[in-house]
């Protein structure tokens, strides 16, 4: 399989549904793909509709988490569970619009098949309440200037990475956040796309904007402190290696070759 498709979901229920048909109309036909909602602690009737949804789509699977574990958490549930080479994530509300799914991945196909690369969305016309707006490009103007990352948008839900990146990556809660200043600690390579952003039609918000922004700063603290502490290790090319000991006269493999 190609791409999966990864949703956290709390408490979504009447987006399920809709937010799934409209994944189907912008990948059937371009990729092999699956969608995995991760229900994170829902109180509704999220995991009902992500089961009814399977007698129609058989590409749909349901996982559930026990209790709030958060979206980070969720993510790397579904992460983890993925069948895809390549994981593609979305906000469960259905602000993000699963049509701009086929850009990123035309993206992805021309990189390198061993490139740590993450492609987001960049908001360009955010749908929120001007609150959310202004405490988002607040935090966003902070953070590339402390971590450097580049990303104009890094609280874009929709995110296009290989499954083998993001496994390799420092896990904590709200990682999510600092998906692209992660990548770039890796020797990555971010890029950013402009996508279309919606307004939430039903359900609400999970998170407030005071309760994000005072998490926000504990947890750049701690990618900062993980960015000063990054080592990359670079093994030698194997068939070079076996060559360059061959050829030395004085290397143990090669008197141990003479004597036979």
């Amino acid at each position: 399989m190609d791409l999966s498709v990864v949703i956290p979901v709390k408490d979504e229920a009447d987006n399920i549904a809709p937010f799934a048909d409209e994944i189907r109309v912008a990948l059937d036909g371009l990729v092999d793909y699956e969608i995995i909602y991760v229900d994170d602690g829902s109180v509704d009737a999220t995991a009902t509709a992500v089961l009814r949804l399977q007698s129609s789509m058989a590409r749909v699977r349901l996982l559930r988490h026990a209790t709030n574990y958060g979206q980070s958490a969720a993510i790397r549930t579904g992460v983890r569970a993925a069948r895809g080479a390549w994981i593609v994530t979305l906000d469960g509300d259905g602000q993000n619009d699963p049509a701009d799914i086929p850009a990123l991945w035309r993206l992805a196909r021309r990189a390198p098949a061993d490139l740590p690369i993450l492609i987001t969305g960049y908001r360009q016309k955010r749908r929120d309440h001007w609150l959310k707006r202004w405490a988002s490009r607040l935090a966003n103007a902070i953070r590339r200037r402390l971590l450097g990352d580049g990303t104009l948008d890094t609280g874009c839900g929709l995110k296009l990475f290989p499954r083998w990146l993001f496994l390799d990556l420092p896990y904590f809660n709200h990682m999510h956040r600092f998906l692209p200043a992660l990548v770039v600690r890796e020797g990555g390579t971010v890029r950013s796309l402009p996508v279309n952003h919606r307004p939430r039609v039903t359900g609400c918000s999970k998170y407030g904007v005071l309760d994000r922004l005072l998490v926000g700063i504990i947890d750049l603290l701690g990618v900062m402190w993980l960015q000063r502490r990054a080592s990359r290790s670079h093994l030698l090319d194997e068939a070079a290696l076996a060559s360059a000991i061959v050829a030395s006269p004085d290397s143990p493999a090669s008197a141990l070759s003479v004597r036979r």
